[in-house]
């Protein structure tokens, strides 16, 4: 190859690169449904550089970059990362919390896809070696979630095509749930906490039973509190009055007929 062949091979490169993190950067904006101005104003980068960084035009200072993540709650090694990754549409996440329906339907998912089924929380005991009584015994709650991660890059470096269960509370860890975002189609399962609280009882867990009207206080407030992050899923599969049967049909129909951006 000729330097000028090895020139317009860089451009090209360069060009890529740069779309690719625009392309990054506005999606995210999409999903959390911000503003350019809104993140302008947070990140301290002005709205005419975002803009030129969305289009790909824009070739930001390390330091401003820097910036830009620490305003969107993101690794800046995501949003720069060079290696092509699997497209979203190829993985699927569940979230929501407990008693969902996110392992049944997820595992039933799978199977009618032809792809691996990953619970993450045993991905994350694996990685820790200890049940995550154990972990959270040892570590507490950050070491959890520096388990939870480690986990989740290993099932993503693994699998280009798989259906993830999450724990209910990773919507709660910014960088990892971004994460999760931007590299599967994530489905939000959703259910009456009344559904919820009966499923886990169901399941074999009675502790709720022992203060059942204080459980669902704060089934429902946990709720509340955290319906503004799992709205962020691309979509929202309610399970609500709904048989397996039912649900996972639902579930289908939205996994095949989204827009697999």
């Amino acid at each position: 190859m000729n330097s000028t062949a090895i020139l317009h091979s860089t451009q090209s490169g360069d060009e890529a690169f740069l779309a690719a993190l625009g392309e990054r950067v506005r999606a995210w904006r999409e999903r959390h449904r911000i503003t350019r101005r809104a993140l302008a104003q947070s990140s301290g980068v002005s709205e005419r550089y975002l803009a030129q960084l969305e289009s790909g035009q824009g070739n930001m200072s390390i330091l401003l970059l820097r910036q830009l993540a620490k305003a969107m709650q993101v690794p800046v090694e995501d949003l720069v990362r060079e290696h092509p990754s699997a497209p979203r549409r190829d993985r699927i996440a569940l979230v929501g919390l407990r008693g969902a329906g996110k392992s049944t339907l997820g595992a039933k998912l799978a199977a009618e896809l032809g792809v691996p089924f990953i619970e993450l929380d045993r991905e994350i005991e694996r990685e820790a070696g200890a049940t995550l009584s154990e972990l959270f015994g040892m570590y507490g709650q950050d070491g959890y979630r520096r388990f939870e991660r480690r986990a989740l890059e290993r099932v993503l470096s693994g699998n280009e095509r798989c259906v993830i269960a999450t724990g209910g509370s990773l919507v709660t860890a910014p960088e990892t749930y971004e994460r999760v975002l931007s590299s599967c189609f994530t489905i939000w399962l959703k259910a009456a906490p009344e559904e919820h609280m009966s499923r886990v009882i169901a399941q074999g867990d009675l502790r709720p039973m022992h203060g059942h009207a204080a459980a669902m206080d704060d089934l429902k407030q946990l709720l509340i509190e955290r319906t503004h992050l799992y709205s962020q899923a691309d979509v929202e599969v309610d399970t609500a009055g709904r048989t397996i049967r039912q649900s996972l049909a639902e579930l289908k129909k939205t996994a095949f007929s989204q827009d697999p951006s």
